[in-house]
Order: structure tokens, then C-alpha cells, then sequence
């Protein structure tokens, strides 16, 4: 880009006519992105329950194929990947050291997300429970009255 060009682009930008970045947020007349411009949170148990299965599968899957440590293991617990850093840092290849610390923050990583997984695989599944519940209670609060009775308290 030529330096004419450049001088060209700011002055333009300058002026008033160029569009402007807007990050993370909804533009002021989009009424936060909700039919009617309304912001109430409705969240229904089937769909609880859904992501916490979804969380609980991924877990188990995470756990079962991203172990890299343990991949392979030997009679001493290390895993193939361990046992190919141990050999090049024995071979004095600066490699093998690179090789454990990937294997130590994969790990550290991969029990993250596994810890994030099960909180929330446990927090909606607590979660749809506990709403199943309240439900049930307020249901039966409510059965024995009147419409007429429920219609005073919204007076």
C-alpha cells in the first residue's frame, strides 16, 4: 500500500463515514437479540437435562481417549509418551524434556476439562431436580385453591 493510500484511509476514517467495529455486544436497536426485545431467562428441564448428558458423555469420552500420559503404560505406570521422553532426555536430546513438559500441561489441560465436565454435568443435573421439585411443591400448593382465591393475590 502506497503511503498516499494510507493517509487516503485515515482521512476517511476521520470523517465520520466509515463503518465502526463493535465487539461482544448487540447493536442498541437490536433489543439484546430476544423476540421483543425482552431479556427474560427461561431455561426448561428437558434442555437441562440434555447438556448435562452431553457433558456427562463428553466427559467419559475425554477419559477415555485423550490420556496421553498413561497411553501405552509400562509395568511403572508411564505411558508411551513418558517413555519417549524419558529415552531421548537419556540420549541427551533436548527434545525428551520438551516432550515430558508437553505431556504435563496436556495433562494438566485435560483434568480442567474433565473437572469442568462433571461440575456441570452435576450442576444441571442438581439443577433439573431441584426444579422438578419446586414444580412438584407449588403444584401441590396450588391444587387445593380456587381460581377466584389465586386471582386475590395478583391484586
Amino acid at each position: 500500500m502506497a503511503w498516499d493510500e494510507w493517509e487516503e484511509l485515515k482521512s476517511q476514517t476521520g470523517s465520520g463515514d466509515a463503518t465502526h467495529m463493535r465487539l461482544n455486544q448487540y447493536p442498541a436497536d437490536s433489543g439484546g437479540g430476544t423476540a421483543g426485545g425482552q431479556g427474560d431467562l427461561v431455561a426448561y428441564q428437558d434442555d437441562l437435562g440434555a447438556v448435562g448428558h452431553e457433558a456427562f458423555v463428553l466427559h467419559g469420552r475425554l477419559h477415555d481417549d485423550v490420556d496421553i500420559a498413561g497411553a501405552g503404560a509400562d509395568g511403572k505406570g508411564d505411558g508411551s509418551t513418558t517413555q519417549a521422553a524419558s529415552a531421548l532426555k537419556s540420549s541427551n536430546f533436548v527434545m525428551g524434556a520438551a516432550l515430558a513438559t508437553t505431556v504435563e500441561v496436556w495433562t494438566t489441560q485435560v483434568k480442567s476439562v474433565l473437572t469442568a465436565c462433571a461440575h456441570i454435568s452435576n450442576h444441571l443435573d442438581y439443577s433439573k431436580k431441584l426444579h422438578a421439585q419446586n414444580d412438584t411443591t407449588i403444584a401441590a400448593d396450588l391444587s387445593g385453591m380456587s381460581v377466584s382465591r389465586l386471582n386475590e393475590y395478583f391484586k
